[in-house]
């Protein structure tokens, strides 16, 4: 069987399967203890060994743990660290990332570990980058997301993770976590949508007071995987019921990024989610608190007297940041995972049909609706966003003509009802229209659900019912509403929009995961 973390990118925390991270995890587990053993046989089992074994580090965005842990555990496999300044580099001329990795990638480098506040940009170069190498003949190169805006960072989301389970005796049955701070901006919290798919049951209390509190997208993400979400807006109030997690979850508020207003509320805002004296007697026995890092020293949301006592889970937790990032390295690079055989992530069904051919009534159309007789040739779109509104639905039949071009062709929209009483839209042209696979697909993003009809000789000729495709990409028009994103117009990077999606009938971006309805994907 071939090594299935060989050459993998880590760009999402869904890179790696539940069962692939409980092997990473296993691993961790052996290499701590063969360390604490002195066992240098199986030490030495784990690292890469070859100075040639190029690793850059490019952090973009300013960073300690993360940089300095994944420096140790490259130096620990004895490969070639390579560290790109980025102060000084070719962004500063207005390069593109493509460009730049891509002639790293000739330099016969194999890992670039990158922190970015661009959202995706890892996914987007594994991408590019592959192509590039396979053009000219190299290894493809492997990505790993050190953290990139306010989307994920899937090794901070390791080491959390393993922490978790080691205080859990080793169990992923369940997890109660509170998340505490700015989940608004936390992509280490962000993670945990997918994450804590690792335990079989979870239950997540979100506290945060509404102006850091987690943003929509993802607590349908948790409810979507499963998870009991409750939310509160202090750690009072939350202590005030009696359902108490036994593991807190603290994240620092950036405050800083958010604007004079909410400057002016600071003092307010950290008094919610600061751990204080008076919540001491009411924790649960057992209880650990987990922190990211840094802590403030002004404000530290969990106070610098808690370091000294049971509940300082935050240390174990930034010291186990090394040993996921040496297990994780050893991985991709192939060193060891060859004893692995269970299943990789799982992939979506992306050859799934969604144009349907429909049978044709050989009698002559009636009334196509309330005041619009039968058209003689050309096509009628029917049953736009069944069940909506009148008002939603206009709206959307002026989008559905502009991304299907039909504002220059004869004809009218209507709003009428169907049999069953709900409102449904109505688009005609008239003319000799046809449309391509491509126009086709275009509609069938545009208007799921909808029935198109072409006409000639005042008969109905070809039918087709449509769903919303798989994944919707390869259009111009495209674009992801994240302004953070590597494929927002925004960003110059030139990355085209793809859409993938997801199992509650919206579009996910994929680069930076933003959640989008099918109306909003278009430019």
């Amino acid at each position: 069987m071939p090594n299935t973390f060989k050459g993998r990118s880590l760009c999402e925390i869904d890179d790696l399967s539940i069962q692939q991270r409980k092997y990473l995890f296993g691993q961790v587990a052996r290499l701590k203890d063969a360390l604490a053993r002195g066992d240098s046989q199986t030490v030495d089992s784990f690292r890469i060994n070859d100075p040639d074994y190029g690793i850059y580090e490019v952090f973009i965005e300013d960073s300690t743990r993360t940089k300095e842990s994944f420096r140790n555990a490259i130096e620990f496999h004895h490969a070639k660290l390579v560290e790109m300044k980025a102060d000084s580099s070719s962004f500063n001329k207005g390069e593109s990332y493509a460009d730049t990795f891509n002639t790293l990638t000739g330099y016969s480098n194999r890992i670039f570990i990158i922190r970015s506040q661009v959202e995706g940009v890892c996914r987007w170069l594994e991408t590019e980058c592959s192509a590039f190498a396979k053009r000219n003949g190299l290894c493809s190169p492997i990505f790993i997301n050190a953290g990139d805006g306010k989307h994920e960072h899937p090794t901070q989301e390791l080491l959390d993770e393993y922490t978790f389970i080691e205080d859990n005796d080793h169990s992923t049955a369940s997890i109660h976590l509170a998340m505490i701070g700015d989940l608004f901006h936390g992509r280490t919290v962000h993670s945990k949508a997918d994450g804590l798919m690792i335990f079989d049951r979870v239950k997540v209390d979100l506290i945060a007071p509404p102006e850091l509190s987690m943003p929509d997208s993802y607590v349908r993400l948790m409810k979507a995987n499963g998870y009991e979400i409750r939310t509160f807006e202090s750690i009072e109030a939350y202590l005030e019921q009696d359902d108490i997690a036994d593991k807190w979850y603290f994240t620092r508020p950036q405050l800083e990024r958010m604007g004079e207003r909410i400057l002016q509320k600071a003092d307010e805002l950290r008094q919610c989610i600061t751990f204080r004296k008076e919540f001491f007697d009411r924790l649960k026995p057992g209880t650990k608190f987990y922190h990211p890092l840094p802590r403030h020293k002004e404000h530290p949301t969990i106070p610098v007297w808690l370091d000294d006592t049971p509940l300082n889970g935050w240390e174990k937790q930034s010291i186990n940041g090394m040993y996921t990032r040496i297990v994780l390295l050893a991985l991709l690079a192939g060193k060891i995972g060859d004893d692995y055989s269970g299943p990789g992530p799982a992939s979506s069904c992306l050859d799934e049909q969604y144009i349907f051919p429909a049978p044709v009534s050989s009698s002559k159309p009636k009334t196509v609706s309330e005041g619009v007789n039968p058209i003689s040739s050309g096509l009628v779109i029917d049953h736009i966003l069944k069940g909506e509104d009148p008002a939603a639905i206009r709206a959307h039949m002026r989008l559905i003509c502009r991304v299907m071009k039909l504002d220059d062709l004869k004809g009218g929209e209507w709003v009428s009802t169907s049999s069953d009483g709900l409102y449904k839209g109505l688009i005609f042209r008239t003319g000799e229209i046809a449309f391509s696979p491509k126009e086709l697909k275009r509609l069938a993003a545009v208007s799921p659900g909808c029935t198109l009809n072409f006409i000639s000789d005042s008969a109905v000729k070809e039918k087709f019912r449509v769903k919303m495709p798989p994944r919707i990409y390869n259009f111009d028009d495209l674009e992801c509403k994240n302004t953070a994103c590597i494929s927002s117009s925004a960003s110059s990077e030139n990355a085209p929009a793809l859409f993938i999606r997801t199992e509650n009938g919206d579009y996910r971006c994929a680069y930076c995961g933003k959640i989008h309805t099918f109306k909003e994907i278009w430019r």
